[in-house]
């Protein structure tokens, strides 16, 4: 532990301990990948009930729903085990960027044809967190293309979230896949949404020590701590770009989206305290929502003398300028040693968009259409060896 001096046997002992704790251990890639599988059902069913007049709070209800039903039927044996919701259903719409996730006392928000949807949510298996977004547009189809800016920062924030995918591998520096995904927006005209963080993932930790961030400030380039990619890190890639400036807003949506902080104080207020213990005997460090609550009145009491404190950190509900539109796109992705293994995320459906640009940069390209696992060369029959192909970027997240 940061702090203490340690014995070099009792040294090795944490590295052994903290290693069974990383995706060197099989049974922690294996909770990891139960939890992307769950991720990944959920998703889908959410995105199927992506239509004209369905009500923004009934798809973020759904998605909780099926969160906690199918995390409750894995690992029933192990009595000791917490599983759940790792991020509450968030469903964010056109110039919305984020962590939308409205209480059913709220204002009713009813899908319109032609509303760009980004659907974010995730599930943790005893702490191992798999998340994933992915953007739809309502009414879209193979035969009702979308078509204009709309497609160009759907296909640019896909294209940009595979990259930064590929670009993990061990001793990539973070600010190289900053630049790979801030040029990738460059290339289809649109722009990231500055100074958003894609993290490394720890157990109970959905925001780990590692950063990568997008289309940083000056402020936030200088303040970014420089790292590299290493074996058995597990990451969560998110991109959101957006058609105007990338700039992000508050406005009166209310935040309900939080998540506990390591910190220490003494609540006065009795609900306050009832609500505080349970927050944390139900989600522990795991991010959640008001609408997990059954009295939503006392929860909206107890929460602000929380939060004004430091004990819990708000995920603000962010916008763009009003006319734009922003895109999402984010996986789970394990770096092993024998390659990249996307775990948790949905593939694009290129058969619905007619993007107007499309990406020319040879490198950047290049990174798009390789393999998350190198092949592996086989030995030459006839003296030589065959040339292999690149598959086509995404053929490895087709479910």
């Amino acid at each position: 532990m940061p702090g203490r001096k340690e014995s070099e046997t009792s040294s090795a002992g944490s590295e052994t301990e903290e290693q069974a704790e990383t995706i060197a251990s099989d049974l922690v890639v294996t909770k990891y990948s139960a939890a992307a599988e769950i991720v990944n059902s959920v998703l889908k069913e959410v995105l199927a009930n992506v239509k004209e007049g369905t009500e923004v709070a009934a798809l973020c209800d759904l998605g909780d729903k099926l969160l906690k039903e199918k995390t409750d039927k894995v690992y029933k044996k192990e009595k000791n085990i917490q599983k759940g919701v790792a991020m509450p259903t968030c469903v964010s719409v056109d110039n919305c960027i984020c962590h939308f996730s409205p209480l059913r006392s709220d204002p009713p928000v009813l899908l319109k044809t032609g509303n760009v949807v980004k659907v974010d949510l995730g599930a943790h298996i005893d702490g191992y967190v798999a998340t994933a977004a992915h953007t739809v547009v309502v009414g879209a189809s193979k035969d009702n293309k979308v078509d204009g800016k709309k497609a160009d920062v759907i296909r640019a924030a896909y294209d940009a979230m595979e990259i930064g995918i590929r670009m993990l591998r061990q001793g990539t520096k973070n600010m190289d896949i900053t630049e790979a995904i801030d040029k990738t927006a460059s290339a289809y005209g649109v722009k990231p949404i500055e100074n958003m963080i894609s993290h490394s993932l720890e157990r109970n930790k959905i925001d780990g020590e590692k950063m990568i961030i997008q289309n940083p400030d000056e402020k936030q380039r200088s303040a970014m701590e420089k790292c590299t990619i290493d074996k058995h890190e597990v990451y969560a890639i998110d991109v959101l770009f957006s058609t105007g400036p990338g700039k992000t807003k508050d406005m009166d949506a209310r935040t309900t989206v939080f998540k506990r902080e390591d910190t220490q104080y003494s609540l006065k207020m009795k609900a306050s305290r009832v609500f505080f213990h349970d927050v944390v005997s139900k989600f522990g460090f795991m991010p959640f929502t008001l609408r997990a609550f059954e009295d939503e009145v006392k929860a909206k009491m107890g929460v602000v003398e929380c939060e004004r404190h430091g004990l819990l950190r708000p995920y603000q509900v962010l916008y763009e300028k009003e006319e734009e539109v922003v895109a999402q796109f984010k996986a789970t992705v394990l770096v092993m040693p024998s390659g990249l293994l996307k775990i948790a995320g949905l593939p694009l459906d290129v058969e619905s968009l007619n993007p107007t640009k499309k990406l020319e940069d040879e490198a950047l390209l290049k990174t798009l259409n390789s393999s998350l696992k190198p092949k592996k060369k086989k030995p030459a029959t006839s003296g030589t060896a065959k040339k292999e192909e690149a598959p086509v970027a995404g053929d490895e997240t087709k479910q």
